[in-house]
């Protein structure tokens, strides 16, 4: 069982795994509570980009990051885009917003915080990576879910795949719809590449606005064991790697 999510730790950990992994460091924004910083790894496949931590009171997404990398999962099968903290305020305080009370997961249209403005700028330095994938959780869920933005080939055993890859852990949350969302089936939610709120892009719409083909957040339910939802991350992320080649 991994302890609280320890913050001051995680950045020089995380570090120093991707240094050993190969990865080389950008730092996008100096704040008080540490830099926000992507890293990124050339291999020979698609560019897969992943983000986590952008909600600070989610901290299975950044651990899994770190444990994946710390695994050496990052291979050169594949050309690699990590984001693995992209809320530090947030993170430092164990709070959804940054410290001026934004959810940066909102701001993707209008780019008013410092973090979102620096980390789209960097995106938009970037091509247009083939797969988005972003660990998220959810307080209200008892489940696991994830939310597919698709603009290229509707492939549902891939969704199976991933769902059944995470079933050791979670069940699929329940419900003919989920978070306000209908399902296409089970934990499977097939967005359109719009906002709920025209105004308020999350990271995904950003992406899908580029034209990143393919957008995957995850969603582990918050009230389970931190352990099962590092897990459950990692093993999702495995699942659909198998898928891109």
């Amino acid at each position: 069982m991994p302890a609280p999510f320890d913050w001051p730790s995680f950045l020089p950990g995380f570090s120093a795994s991707a240094r050993r992994a190969g990865f080389r460091e950008t730092v996008l924004l100096e704040t008080e509570d540490g830099p926000l910083t992507a890293w990124e790894k050339d291999g020979r496949g698609p560019t897969i980009y992943l983000s986590a931590g952008i909600h600070g009171d989610e901290p299975a997404g950044p651990l899994a990051a770190l444990r994946l990398m710390g695994e050496g999962f990052f291979r050169d099968s594949h050309r690699w885009m990590i984001c693995p903290a992209l809320n530090p305020g947030g993170l430092a305080l164990g709070t959804r917003e940054n410290r001026a009370g934004v959810d940066l997961n909102r701001d993707y249209l209008a780019k008013g915080s410092p973090e979102v403005a620096a980390h789209a700028a960097w995106l938009l330095r970037n091509a247009v990576p083939d797969v988005f994938v972003s660990f998220h959780e959810d307080w209200e869920s008892e489940g696991f879910y994830f939310y597919e933005i698709n603009l290229g080939e509707d492939m549902p055993g891939r969704a199976a795949s991933l769902l059944a890859a995470v079933s050791g852990h979670f069940q699929s949350e329940p419900g003919p719809e989920i978070d306000g969302h209908p399902i296409r089936s089970p934990g499977w939610i097939y967005h359109p590449a719009e906002a709920d709120l025209p105004d308020s892009w999350p990271e995904a719409i950003f992406l899908a606005k580029r034209g990143c083909p393919l957008s995957l957040t995850f969603e582990t339910p918050s009230k389970q064991p931190l352990e099962k939802r590092i897990a459950a991350h990692t093993d999702g992320l495995a699942a659909l790697l198998r898928h891109i080649v």
